[in-house]
């Protein structure tokens, strides 16, 4: 988590989201190609090549699930895109939401933190109980890997358990944060030269209400920040759950469908001559915009 704080400060604070469904990709272009696994890959390769050129984005967040969509030939893609993620000097977040007891746990965690699936941080799923983190702690004590916890997420559903009120006073995402803070003091103790704790939490920007309120709770805690862009939230949200300890600001669609609005794509579509490179030149541009606009906010901010 150390080195995604680094390279936050030097590169900005955009995340670049490759959930990347083949049905984000133009049909004339996914038919070049043996499989759309295939395709997929080729087209993440475009995208973290821009985005190692130009340096806008400090990280690449791969969501598992659209590569398990597409079987053993998706999950071969996905192996390789974390590749391609760590060999651009990125660090690598392994969006996969992982929750389960002991031993299970265990398998999860050295599933993830080594082997073909190996990446940097995970995000992980606490409502079965704060001991379920335990296995991957361990990762990150010994290996230096990261986790970001869920915290308070980007969907309106989250209000169904994150924002419950408990008997014992409080929220269930406040039950939850005390548990991060308690890991990062934990890991503060224990570790003197970590100046960024490696267990974060993931912080969706798509609520202004309580968003100072949730990043002064935990000034320690580095945020995984859902929520910018297609699902409606506001670079000024997400500004303010970049102080303190920082964050990183995910945006998956806005970068991997920009090609749909520029019209230069779009004329090529309609002509037949749209290729894989016009779809990473409009996702590398739109990566620009984003740092940049995130980049304004937090200078606004102050």
């Amino acid at each position: 988590m150390q080195k995604l704080q680094e390279l936050a400060a030097k590169n900005g604070p955009l995340c670049v989201g490759l959930d990347t469904d083949p049905s984000y990709i133009p049909p004339s272009i996914l038919k070049e190609y043996s499989s759309p696994a295939q395709a997929v890959l080729a087209y993440n390769r475009e995208i973290i090549s821009r985005v190692q050129s130009a340096g806008s984005a400090c990280c690449c967040k791969v969501q598992i699930a659209y590569y398990e969509a597409m079987g053993i030939e998706g999950m071969k893609a996905y192996s390789q895109t974390l590749r391609l993620v760590k060999d651009a000097g990125l660090v690598c977040i392994s969006d996969i939401k992982r929750g389960d007891i002991a031993n299970t746990a265990g398998a999860y965690a050295k599933a993830h933190f080594s082997g073909d699936f190996e990446t940097d941080i995970i995000t992980v799923n606490p409502y079965m109980g704060f001991e379920t983190l335990n296995p991957f702690t361990e990762y990150c004590a010994s290996q230096g890997k990261g986790i970001f916890v869920l915290l308070r997420t980007s969907n309106p559903g989250m209000a169904d358990i994150e924002w419950q009120e408990l008997k014992s006073g409080g929220r269930v995402m406040d039950k939850t944060g005390s548990e991060l803070n308690r890991l990062a003091a934990q890991f503060a103790a224990q570790y003197t030269g970590q100046r960024c704790s490696p267990v974060g939490a993931v912080v969706g920007c798509t609520e202004e209400a309580d968003a100072r309120n949730i990043r002064d709770a935990y000034p320690d805690i580095f945020f995984l920040i859902p929520g910018y862009g297609a699902q409606g939230g506001a670079a000024r949200i997400a500004a303010t759950l970049l102080a303190k300890a920082g964050g990183t600001v995910n945006s998956s669609r806005g970068i991997l469908c920009a090609w749909k609005k520029s019209s230069t794509c779009r004329q090529k579509e309609q002509d037949g001559t749209l290729t894989m490179d016009d779809l990473g030149d409009a996702a590398g541009a739109a990566a620009i915009a984003a740092k940049q606009e995130l980049t304004a906010a937090v200078q606004e901010l102050g």
